[in-house]
């Protein structure tokens, strides 16, 4: 098959060019050249800007697209006017960040998604993304519904031609957002390791090469409409991910459980500055709950754990010392918060308060 990338260099997107190789199809990537230019040789690469010079994709067919990096509706419009001639079947790589309500456990595709003013779409169509950063940072608490926005108007302009694929939290080789990444480089490092809130709270999450062979096996049956593609609900704690990073790495670490409240008090970010962690509330209850039925009935597989943590960690000492961290407490942050800790729940001098 002739399948085009949007996008295609950074993390789910590279995932998806080398399962897209690896089944033997003929890729097109279409991209600003900014990131990993030099990636993919073997593949065809076209410049171009999806903020008005799409001129590299005129006169060209292919039979699917992938819309990696698909973020605000006129954006979308643009892509899928151009191509809707041109392709048979639109993926468009979406979020369960759409979802109105994720107070309830086992939400799913029929479930009402957020919506946001024509005001607040104006003001993100003028958001640069940054060149370097996470994306769903940049459009804030509008991400969600900008999403579900995207997903319809490119239903719209290819009736019963497209794919939406939900996608919860990604992990894996490439994930330059630290969002997973930074518990196994963390435990791997050893000694005393800060443990966020209750030992198993559930955390739902997919390696993005579990993801992108999903995808590819859709692509290739020509299956459309709406899935949530993510882990398995409720399935994993995060104590297991923890002693799955302890037991890959072979570290020494020990881990110190510190609650919400505590972290809250302390004023700790949730998710960016303690990876994984939100705090439990009624309100989110569903976020690590999501269903993920219809894609069980189709193809979708996991790996093991212990796999993607090893792959992980091979990965992170590949990239450039000092190289920014997006996500996770840095070294000074972590022990003060486990000295403040020590000292209220046992004491300066060892006893307990």
């Amino acid at each position: 098959m002739k399948i085009l990338i949007l996008g295609g260099t950074i993390f789910q997107g590279r995932h998806l060019v080398e399962a897209a190789i690896s089944h033997g199809h003929e890729v097109t990537l279409f991209n600003r050249g900014q990131h990993g230019p030099q990636l993919y040789a073997q593949v065809e690469q076209l410049r171009g800007d999806r903020r008005g010079d799409l001129h590299a994709l005129e006169g060209r067919t292919w039979d699917a697209v992938i819309d990696t990096n698909g973020y605000v509706p006129s954006i979308v419009r643009a892509s899928a006017c151009l191509l809707a001639n041109r392709v048979k079947q639109y993926v468009f790589i979406s979020s369960i960040s759409v979802y109105l309500d994720v107070s309830m456990r086992g939400l799913n595709e029929t479930a009402p998604i957020s919506q946001i003013t024509p005001e607040q779409v104006h003001e993100a169509e003028h958001i640069l993304p940054p060149a370097k950063g996470i994306i769903a940072r940049a459009y804030g608490e509008s991400y969600g519904a900008l999403k579900g926005l995207c997903e319809q108007v490119v239903e719209e302009v290819l009736p019963g031609r497209a794919l939406h694929v939900r996608l919860g939290l990604l992990i894996g080789p490439y994930d330059y957002s630290d969002r997973f990444t930074y518990w196994p480089g963390r435990v791997a490092r050893g000694g005393e390791v800060l443990a966020p809130g209750r030992k198993t709270r559930p955390v739902q999450v997919i390696d993005a090469r579990d993801s992108a062979e999903w995808m590819m096996h859709m692509v290739e049956a020509g299956q459309m409409g709406i899935y949530n593609v993510t882990g398995l609900p409720e399935s994993l704690t995060m104590q297991q991910i923890l002693d799955t990073c302890k037991a890959v790495s072979g570290s020494d670490a020990t881990f110190t459980w510190v609650d919400d409240a505590f972290l809250l008090e302390e004023e700790i970010q949730p998710w960016w500055q303690m990876p994984l962690w939100l705090p439990e509330d009624p309100d989110v209850a569903g976020i690590n709950a999501i269903s993920i039925a219809r894609a069980l009935e189709t193809s979708l597989t996991f790996r093991p754990l212990a796999e993607t943590v090893r792959d992980i960690l091979a990965w992170d000492i590949t990239r450039p010392a000092g190289a920014e961290r997006r996500a996770g407490l840095t070294a000074d942050d972590e022990a003060r918060l486990l000295r403040v800790w020590t000292e209220k729940h046992i004491g300066p001098f060892g006893r307990s308060n």
